[in-house]
């Protein structure tokens, strides 16, 4: 798989696990949490957070990505053209059905909580690497055009192969899809700070 293709579903991902709409920040808030200030350390998070709540994230993904609604709203994002902010994000992101906001909305909230009260995690980004790249040639041999489609321009076909590849990570254990999602979410911290610091 093309690194920009893989790069493509790590910036979605990271802006719904992170910048999710306001359900979530009204939790954190009771909790006594300042969202903005644990939205501003997202590395040190995915560092802290236990697998569980990270494949939390993964899962109100992935269960978005099964319904035809919901399916159209995120593959908005995938496409290179979609804005790449968090802003623009959000605002896709408040298209989504009520059900998966509020999905998103729980698996950031524990997301927030269990990584503020935890130590850091194990973690091996060579695994986590070698994991995804395993969950895309099991894509790839279970459905016939998955590489064309994740890396070609034709939007219906990337969707269908970014929900072929959630499939085949949702078929592994739970400590796998978060290793994933931990390295899915750290390269997408990388490209928005990258965004971020080039002039426009």
């Amino acid at each position: 798989m093309a690194r920009s293709a893989l790069l493509r579903l790590a910036v979605p991902l990271l802006s719904f696990a992170l910048a999710t709409p306001v359900f979530a920040q009204s939790s954190l808030s009771d909790w006594g949490f300042d969202p903005g200030a644990l939205m501003g350390d997202g590395r040190e998070l995915l560092l802290r957070a236990p697998d569980a709540s990270v494949d939390g994230l993964f899962q109100a993904v992935h269960a978005s990505a099964r319904s035809p609604q919901d399916s159209r709203v995120l593959c908005e994002l995938f496409d290179p053209s979609a804005e790449r902010s968090l802003e623009g994000y959000n605002g896709l992101a408040a298209q989504l059905s009520e059900d998966s906001r509020i999905r998103f909305a729980d698996a950031a909230t524990e997301f927030f909580l269990a990584a503020a009260q935890s130590p850091r995690q194990p973690y091996d980004a060579a695994f986590a690497q070698q994991a995804l790249k395993a969950a895309g040639v099991r894509a790839a041999l279970l459905n016939d055009g998955f590489v064309a489609g994740l890396n070609g321009t034709d939007h219906t076909a990337r969707c269908r192969s970014v929900g072929w590849l959630l499939d085949s990570l949702q078929s592994r254990p739970a400590a796998e899809r978060a290793s994933v999602m931990r390295l899915l979410l750290s390269q997408g911290l990388d490209y928005l700070a990258l965004a971020r610091a080039l002039p426009r």
